[in-house]
């Protein structure tokens, strides 16, 4: 039997022309932004004006985040090491899981599912937050380590309201900050928390979550690794120096 061909929509190839879901690639080339032909290649259709300017917003927003994230000091480590640019940017990217650059995707499913339920959203916020602290696991895309009030999630939300995209999903997001702040715990939503409530509003699949975060961070890693190879000495130091050792003592193989 003949081995069947694999089956793509996303690209079409062939001598001489490229086409990106049905648009040839040169006539995109300089007409449209790439985070127009982002959209286009996750969602099927190229966006309209105002879709365009919020999926720049996304992706603007979480472009970089200084040298302190994992992904940002596996980069710069990993070049510090002798390797080069696309193996730092390629271990960057790997640090990316469910504890950094995970709560896009964590949050939209969450958001997602809970938008579906019958009731107001107050009602659905305070079924969700009591769900999951009987879990005893936190709510994704609240709180931040730094920011006390994250000034992406304000522009992101001004622009969703500015642009139309403001739905129940962001209603939701926004009915939950008010219980954890009610409740005292005052974890308001950060850009994370942002970008799954506009995404899902957008009608994008929650799963493309962590997609959304590495497209836009993979920028500022090819920074930090071209930083560290152009003005830092290799292999210095990242971290602590100096450590306390907790094991066996000095031990012997006797005879």
């Amino acid at each position: 039997m003949p081995i069947e061909k694999p089956k793509t929509n996303i690209t079409y190839i062939a001598p001489g022309k490229i086409c990106i879901k049905g648009y040839n690639i040169v006539e995109l080339m300089g007409r449209k932004s790439f985070a127009e032909i982002v959209y286009l290649i996750l969602k099927g259709e190229l966006p309209t004006a105002a879709e365009g300017r919020m999926m720049d917003a996304i992706l603007t927003s979480s472009i970089d985040h200084g040298v302190t994230p994992p992904s940002s000091l596996a980069a710069r480590t990993i070049v510090s090491g002798g390797n080069p640019l696309n193996a730092a940017v390629a271990g960057g990217i790997l640090t990316i899981g469910e504890s950094h650059g995970g709560a896009i995707e964590q949050c939209a499913r969450i958001l997602q599912e809970y938008a579906s339920r019958d009731g107001s959203p107050e009602l659905i916020a305070k079924d969700l937050v009591r769900e999951y602290s009987a879990k005893k696991i936190r709510m994704p895309g609240f709180g931040h380590r730094l920011h006390k009030i994250d000034p992406r999630t304000i522009r992101l939300f001004e622009m969703a309201e500015k642009l139309k995209f403001s739905g129940k999903h962001q209603t939701l997001a926004r009915a939950v900050e008010n219980v954890f702040k009610k409740d005292g715990k005052g974890l308001p939503i950060n850009v994370d928390g942002a970008i799954a409530a506009v995404i899902s509003d957008m009608g994008f699949d929650w799963r493309l979550g962590k997609g959304f975060f590495i497209i836009s961070r993979t920028v500022g890693l090819v920074a930090h690794a071209h930083e560290e190879r152009t003005r830092e000495k290799p292999m210095r130091s990242f971290g602590l120096t100096e450590y306390d050792y907790d094991g066996p003592g000095p031990r012997t193989l006797g005879d």
